[in-house]
């Protein structure tokens, strides 16, 4: 019998940690259940109709996860989970930081990145994909929004080629601790926390979202080290028109967005960063940018993510690194 007011929760395994994640993933993703499930099942009739020797090579869990930068890195599925570092970007230093620990008579049982590593990191330019649903949902016509993001995940797809990312997954092998990495299901959910509160307090300036955003205490603590919101185009006294939170789908999408942004009624972006040519393209059709900053928006999807999971599973000793501070929103977390 579960007393009134205890929560039953069940054994956090590596494995139930990934299931969750992409379970969060997926409850926040902008796309709809069933366009989810389409995906998956235009995988499965892709991979039936491989020959044995490419399905050998084929990573099976794009069967079942959409999210490409979302993996189990080393470690087995049932191992227990009661202790784990968490960092925004999780290198060689972290590794051996955890391993530091754990010499010291520290418990770590799970490296968790948030950023990609390992095979996740290879392939990691797949989930740019739904910007092209996002950008159809804001009213760019689907034939329009893939048409313009095609050259751009092609273009990051051959920076990746040549990048060596096995190197931190090797270090947890060799040292043999548990590691993973939580990317586009966190930012998923920091996205549709944002977009919710901005559309339930409708701010009529560019100044009311960078209060709103001050508010957050992750945004707080990124002003506190010199890395919080700022407006990189527009007044703090122009109104924002309509607002959209741009922080999910990989990373940044095609220059040529802002121009079908603004033909479907965007006047404002609230973002992670923003390249040199992307602002450039902002200001040449007058989109304010908003960048609430990377390492912080990061931080709150993680903080949102791991409430998610200690409301399921009971309480997890956490310990932050790497960019990332933990603040809970749940008073049981």
């Amino acid at each position: 019998m579960v007393k009134f007011g205890v929560q039953k929760t069940e054994k956090l395994t590596l494995g139930k940690l990934y299931n969750f994640s992409i379970e969060w993933g997926i409850r926040y993703d902008p796309r709809a259940r069933e366009e989810i499930r389409t995906l998956l099942q235009k995988q499965r009739k892709g991979y039936d109709k491989l020959e044995q020797k490419q399905k050998d090579l084929f990573d099976k869990e794009r069967l079942t996860n959409p999210y490409s930068d979302t993996r189990i890195l080393h470690g087995p599925a049932d191992c227990r989970i009661r202790s784990v570092l968490i960092g925004v970007d999780i290198e060689v230093g972290e590794v051996l930081l955890a391993d530091r620990l754990r010499s010291g008579g520290r418990q770590i049982d799970l490296i968790l990145a948030h950023h990609p590593e390992g095979r996740a990191m290879a392939n990691f330019y797949e989930v740019m994909e739904m910007q092209a649903d996002i950008l159809n949902k804001l009213g760019v016509p689907i034939n329009v929004a893939e048409g313009i993001l095609e050259d751009r995940i092609r273009e990051v797809e051959r920076k990746v080629l040549p990048v060596n990312h096995t190197r931190a997954v090797d270090a947890a092998r060799l040292l043999d601790i548990p590691f993973a990495c939580v990317h586009t299901p966190a930012d998923n959910g920091v996205t549709q926390f944002l977009q919710r509160q901005i559309e339930r307090r409708k701010p009529a300036f560019l100044s009311d979202v960078l209060d709103f955003l001050m508010e957050i205490p992750e945004y707080r603590g990124g002003a506190l080290t010199n890395a919080g919101p700022r407006l990189l185009t527009g007044n703090p006294r122009n109104r924002t028109g309509k607002v959209f939170v741009d922080m999910t789908g990989g990373t940044g999408g095609s220059k040529e967005a802002f121009e079908k942004l603004v033909q479907a009624g965007v006047g404002t972006i609230v973002g992670m960063h923003i390249g040199e040519d992307h602002l450039k393209e902002a200001k040449k059709h007058h989109v304010n940018v908003v960048i609430a900053g990377h390492i912080a928006s990061d931080t709150l999807g993680l903080n949102l993510f791991l409430d998610g999971l200690i409301r399921k599973f009971g309480p997890l000793d956490i310990l932050a690194c790497s960019g990332f501070t933990r603040v809970t929103r749940d008073k049981n977390t």
